[in-house]
């Protein structure tokens, strides 16, 4: 048991290390083209520019959150927190969602602003640092893929340099319009089609985020499914204190108390724990297995 616990969590740790150098990688790419970005924004007075920069400024900050995230979550467990700094992930998470949601409304403030009086746009310098935008983006997505199904923070970095492309080739394409037909309120709709985009993906995030502090059970665990996978145990004649939460987005526990008077208790904890884990990825587990019916009904009055 032991063994296979020590091995889970070296794992583990090569994956987070693994994350690390993704993220210094996109962190290192997205903050000097930011740089470029806000400057060719006032340069050329593009709010589609300025909007992306703006994206450009949450996703770096994004990554240095999700890295410091790491370096704080692989902290270890005291007598404080007996879990250790996982759910800084979490927090992470969090904030960037937060963010993201702040930029997204100013920037379609700025826009109400600027359709009544819109300046003059440089289409040119728009369009080339538009397309320079959109290469530093794909590589950054390239780098963080894999990494997407390991943790909520990379997944949360890959999905800001995802809106991040998008709003490259959103730029693009406006700043070709403005060149060709002289329209400059184009500039301002796609700021706002930006804004627009960002906005449900962040409330994803927020919602996941949320779920993750508030105790929740987590999206992937269908409770209903693991319910009757618990009663079709041998020997279990009813369950009750079904518990299931995350500390993190990979660390999920379950606590259950398990009714079987007639069941061999080694056997049956042997059953449950590998079907948990084996079906659910849940291999944190607390089985509490009862032969006294009276004890267990008693738990459900007071509970």
């Amino acid at each position: 048991m032991s063994g296979h616990h020590h091995g889970h969590e070296h794992h583990h740790a090569a994956a987070s290390e693994n994350n690390s150098k993704k993220l210094w990688l996109a962190l290192g790419l997205t903050s000097s083209f930011l740089i470029v970005e806000v400057i060719a924004g006032f340069l050329t007075q593009s709010l589609a520019l300025l909007s992306d920069a703006a994206h450009m400024f949450t996703d770096a900050a994004a990554l240095a959150v999700a890295l410091i995230a790491i370096k704080i979550g692989k902290l270890p467990a005291d007598d404080k927190r007996t879990f250790g700094y996982q759910r800084f992930e979490i927090l992470a998470a969090l904030f960037n969602a937060l963010m993201l949601f702040l930029v997204a409304v100013y920037i379609l403030y700025e826009a109400y602003v600027r359709f009544s009086q819109p300046p003059e746009i440089q289409s040119l310098g728009m369009l080339v640092v538009a397309i320079l935008g959109l290469v530093i983006n794909l590589i950054a997505m390239k780098i963080l893929m894999s990494g997407v199904d390991d943790s909520l923070n990379v997944k949360g970095a890959y999905l800001e340099v995802l809106s991040d492309a998008l709003g490259s080739v959103g730029v693009i394409f406006g700043a070709v319009l403005i060149y060709l037909t002289q329209w400059v309120w184009v500039d301002t709709l796609v700021a706002v089609f930006i804004g627009m985009w960002v906005l449900p993906r962040t409330w994803l995030l927020l919602k996941q985020s949320i779920n993750i502090l508030l105790e929740g059970v987590p999206d992937e665990i269908d409770i209903e499914a693991l319910r009757q996978d618990l009663l079709s145990l041998d020997g279990v004649e009813s369950i009750h204190q079904l518990k299931v939460w995350a500390i993190s987005s990979k660390n999920i526990h379950l606590a259950v108390h398990l009714f079987a008077p007639q069941a061999e208790r080694n056997r049956l904890y042997r059953e449950a724990t590998e079907m948990l884990t084996h079906r659910y990825g849940i291999r944190q587990v607390t089985l509490q297995i009862e032969e006294n019916p009276c004890h267990s009904h008693e738990h459900l009055h007071q509970h």
